[in-house]
């Protein structure tokens, strides 16, 4: 979300707003920004995921609670919904809109009565240079909802089942006729299911799904940028109606080293060098990310000037090789010196001025003047 704007803000409502008061603002967001009153409209489209994912996070005490204490940074690392498209969203908060007729008849569109899928999932991790340098696996612990292992997900109590709704005669939908119109809408009753839980599982309460925590394996390939986002596979919510599990998506946050500074595949970094280095040349061990390597220093090299180490960059993300390190110098002036340097020093100072006596500063831009 762009500057991580104020979740509150988004919604529209107070701080202290109560979760009837959340659930309200955020079905008016959704039907003033919604993709089929907004055909084509990148920025409903936006602000139609920002008010997804606000509601996601003030609607869950939990996310919320975290968030009213340390803001955006107190969310890093916790699993979000991914709302990588709007199915995700239609999916996750279908009930809110359940007894909506406007809702109903959009929602309807796009459901089927067909097996769902569970919804994505959203988390920030926070890797190293190195290990975007050589590649690594990270162990990410989040909380999802699974099929309750009690009722399979059912929602039922073990040896009961549920009944069929009667609003709906089971079909999840009802139609409402006015004059010579009918409008099709989900039903409010069993929210599009076609049927009613009347003996709860204890374990999940009815809903079907439990929260579990899980430890994720996740491989971090070498060459990764920072803000890349990385999709695994199946490991979001589950379905709870016999559908594919959501996705687990990572959004990848490198963190600012101390020496280096990445700039693509190459990195950039800065090291004094003494004067004598700088006036008669030689070698210098620099730091790299594979370790120490040595760098000539061409004779008269002055501060500021940039060298290059070829091939200690980082390693392409597609395998074509790495990038190369950029090395600026800088020259040292000394602030205390021996005697013998400063007697030297002082010699060398002597020859300069002649020197700069016979060839004038003035004289040699005379023909500028």
């Amino acid at each position: 979300m762009d500057g991580n704007r104020d979740y509150y803000e988004i919604l529209g409502v107070k701080r202290d707003a109560s979760t009837d008061e959340l659930k309200q603002a955020y079905r008016q967001m959704a039907l003033k920004y919604h993709p089929d009153r907004n055909p084509g409209d990148k920025e409903s489209e936006k602000k139609f995921k920002e008010a997804a994912e606000a509601y996601e996070v003030l609607s869950d005490a939990e996310k919320r609670s975290r968030y009213d204490q340390f803001g955006h940074e107190g969310l890093r690392g916790y699993a979000h919904r991914g709302f990588t498209d709007f199915e995700d969203i239609f999916s996750t908060f279908a009930d809110v809109f359940s007894d909506s007729s406007f809702f109903g008849d959009i929602f309807g569109g796009r459901t089927r009565r067909g097996p769902h899928r569970g919804a994505s999932l959203r988390v920030e991790l926070e890797v190293e240079l190195k290990d975007v340098t050589f590649g690594t696996e990270k162990i990410i612990k989040l909380h999802r909802n699974e099929l309750c292992p009690k009722c399979n997900g059912s929602g039922s109590a073990p040896g009961t089942s549920p009944s069929q709704c009667r609003t709906c005669q089971g079909r999840g939908e009802v139609i409402q006729s006015s004059g010579f119109f009918s409008i099709r809408t989900t039903c409010s009753r069993c929210s599009g299911s076609g049927k009613v839980i009347t003996s709860p599982c204890k374990e999940c309460r009815g809903a079907g799904a439990v929260k579990q925590q899980r430890e994720i394996k996740v491989k971090i390939p070498a060459g990764i940028e920072d803000g890349t986002r990385m999709r695994v596979s199946g490991e979001g919510e589950h379905s709870m109606d016999g559908g594919s599990n959501g996705d687990l998506y990572c959004d990848i946050y490198v963190k600012q080293h101390p020496f280096f500074v990445r700039d693509d595949n190459n990195v950039h970094c800065e090291i004094p060098i003494t004067y004598t280095q700088a006036i008669f040349g030689g070698e210098v061990d620099v730091p790299t990310l594979y370790g120490r390597s040595s760098m000539k220093i061409p004779k008269g090299t002055q501060s500021g000037q940039v060298l290059r180490l070829k091939g200690q960059g980082v390693q392409s993300l597609n395998g074509g090789g790495k990038g190369d390190q950029f090395v600026r110098v800088v020259v040292g002036v000394p602030t205390k010196l021996t005697k013998r340097q400063e007697e030297l020093l002082r010699e060398l100072a002597k020859i300069e001025e002649d020197e700069e006596k016979k060839d004038g500063i003035f004289d040699r831009f005379k023909k500028w003047l």
